[in-house]
């Protein structure tokens, strides 16, 4: 089994995490981490990571070009799907290849999931479980149904392909964009079940979240955790720096209630101390250009919506913002007079009307 995350440097402290809790548990599988810098920091290795892969090392192409198009918090989540198809490939006995967001944290192993991946070729796990919480029905009709902090597949064919097609719909289209129907890798599997042989994971165990907060069914038995009954596998710290899970332990959960605030204090420690050497703050390599200057994201923007125009250009990241608004600025439109028909035209407008004179210009250049 594989088990990857996909971050920056500024996550790879989470990512810390979650890799101690996968050894701790799960001691059989292979933890990778795919990193979207230009180097790997010399503080950014740790026993628990098996191996560190650049994303530009495993990208079969310009990877310059497909990154510049991208903010931070789109970048990692572009090249998850690349990734799924770099460990297919480089891998060819594994069966089992699960990706996990890095602020996930393992409490258990996994066996209904290895079960699931005898026969199954990807499994997804839904955002909700059950009705109730309008305000994330809300949401994932906008995010996406399915969570992809979580995403396992085995080694079929099935499951190549559509790792396939999900590896090139992020390649081209990857953004934090939901007006226009695309919320960064996500909004994308809603079509998979219609594409391929997907299996919905209804288990109260994985990916238990800050949306699953409400009515949340958490207890305890013999130092193990359940949800409504399961056995707690994981959870998935999703909003953790944005204090996103403290509003909604505010908000959703009983006043009285004591597991779920355990697990994450708990949780908030050994983040705290694996960020202790401050690598959250480790500044993104592919913010700026070669000279230092910070790339606008407008002109991130605007390259994402000229890519053929800008096909030409060898690096993007070897100019500057007033070069590449310049090579992005459309030509001026061309002012075409109507001069064949002269001051003949003038009067038929003048003592026609519009309307013939409208019938005289398309006979004109009908003939």
């Amino acid at each position: 089994m594989i088990i990857f995350t996909s971050v920056c440097s500024n996550y790879i402290h989470k990512a810390r995490c979650l890799a101690q809790s996968v050894k701790q548990h799960m001691p059989y599988a292979r933890f990778f981490v795919c990193l979207t810098e230009r180097e790997v920091p010399a503080n950014a290795r740790c026993k628990e990571f098996d191996e560190i892969v650049l994303s530009k090392d495993m990208w079969p192409g310009n990877f310059d070009h497909f990154i510049f198009k991208h903010a931070i918090v789109e970048a990692s989540t572009a090249v998850k799907g690349a990734f799924f198809r770099y460990l297919l490939k480089t891998y060819p006995d594994e069966t089992e290849f699960i990706y996990l967001d890095p602020d996930c944290y393992v409490y258990d192993d996994m066996p209904e999931l290895r079960e699931k991946l005898k026969t199954r070729p990807i499994v997804l796990c839904p955002h909700l479980l059950k009705p109730g919480n309008i305000l994330m029905e809300l949401s994932s009709t906008a995010h996406g149904v399915y969570n992809l902090g979580f995403l396992a597949v085995n080694h079929s064919e099935e499951a190549v392909k559509f790792i396939n097609w999900w590896a090139d719909r992020l390649q081209k289209y990857c953004y934090d964009d939901i007006p226009n129907g695309i919320f960064t890798d996500q909004k994308w599997i809603d079509l998979a079940p219609c594409f391929f042989d997907t299996e919905i994971f209804k288990h109260h165990g994985y990916d238990f979240a800050t949306w699953s907060l409400m009515d949340a069914g958490l207890s305890v038995k013999n130092g193990r955790y359940f949800v409504e009954g399961d056995p707690l596998r994981f959870i998935h710290y999703s909003g953790y720096d944005g204090n996103a899970i403290d509003c909604c332990m505010r908000d959703w959960m009983p006043a009285d209630e004591t597991i779920f605030h355990g697990l994450y204090a708990a949780y908030r420690e050994l983040h705290d101390r694996n960020d202790a050497d401050h690598i959250s703050q480790t500044p993104w390599s592919y913010s700026n250009y070669a000279s230092g200057e910070k790339i606008d994201n407008e002109v991130r923007i605007a390259y994402r919506n000229n890519l053929e125009r800008m096909s030409d250009v060898a690096d993007p990241f070897a100019l500057s913002n007033e070069e590449m608004k310049k090579l992005l600025t459309p030509p001026p439109a061309e002012v075409v007079p109507l001069e064949p028909l002269g001051k003949r035209a003038l009067k038929v407008l003048r003592d026609e009307g519009i309307g013939v004179f409208c019938k005289k210009i398309v006979n004109h250049f009908a003939n």
